[in-house]
């Protein structure tokens, strides 16, 4: 399907695969948000083979948009931090687009979360500098100032304690090292007061699988600055990539 108002947007993560069609004046998903495992063999070929089959299962005709867990300029993946390292170097728009038939843009998976939250949730009508982080398999970091984003900041790498962020604070960290809700929460407070050491920033939106609980550790957080649970929770990078897929022209604009 396809209709005026409504863009279509992938959500390619280090565990699972999510895609919905989506309401561009509110982000709201407008269809069933189907959601597959990532293949642990995530090369690019198996993943754009994923994301056509999501696009098919939805009947879904139009442009879409793609986001990863990566390094994102101008269609080209630079890293790949929780998919197969065969990315590095893909012209990701072009594998998508020759395999779905489609026009196509991608971009970083927390970029896209972060658009989302500054467009319809959170972060909306907030000046100043605004971090929204998603917390799953690793910590993907998305950055605006006055509301404008700063690509592919990448925050949930930087070393805190000799050790990589994420390696100590993502969500996947806490089932991976038994730890309980609290002490989980002390790690992610301990990052969180780095992050404001270093940029200052006046809010910090917090997202990704865990902002699906956050009864459980957003409440034992004081990292110095204004906390928010993301508005759109694990949906804000789905609504991001819908909101970053290619305009097409229709007929009347030609006219």
């Amino acid at each position: 399907m396809e209709s005026a108002g409504i863009s279509f947007g992938v959500d390619i993560g280090g565990t699972g695969m999510k895609a919905a069609p989506v309401d561009l004046a509110t982000g709201a998903l407008a269809g069933d948000r189907l959601r597959i495992d990532t293949p642990r063999d995530s090369t690019p070929e198996r993943l754009a083979g994923v994301v056509a089959d999501l696009v098919r299962r939805h009947r879904w005709a139009g442009p879409i948009g793609v986001c990863m867990p990566t390094v994102v300029t101008h269609g080209m993946v630079r890293t790949a931090a929780n998919i197969d390292e065969s990315w590095i170097g893909v012209d990701a728009e072009q594998i998508f687009r020759e395999t779905i038939g489609a026009p196509v843009n991608v971009l970083n998976d927390a970029d896209a979360a972060g658009l989302a939250e500054m467009t319809w949730g959170a972060g909306r009508g907030r000046d100043g500098i605004v971090i929204c982080l998603t917390f799953g398999t690793g910590i993907g970091s998305g950055m605006f100032v006055d509301g404008v984003l700063v690509p592919n900041t990448e925050l949930g790498h930087l070393e805190l304690d000799g050790y990589d962020a994420e390696k100590r604070a993502a969500a996947s960290v806490r089932r991976r090292d038994g730890l309980g809700w609290a002490e989980w929460a002390e790690r992610v407070d301990h990052y969180l007061r780095h992050l404001v050491t270093l940029f200052s920033p006046e809010l910090i939106i917090l997202g990704g699988g865990a902002s699906k609980r956050p009864d459980k550790w957003v409440d034992r957080l004081d990292p110095g600055c204004e906390l928010v649970v993301a508005a759109l929770a694990n949906d804000a990078g789905i609504a991001g990539a819908a909101l970053a897929a290619p305009l097409v022209p229709s007929a009347a604009d030609g006219q």
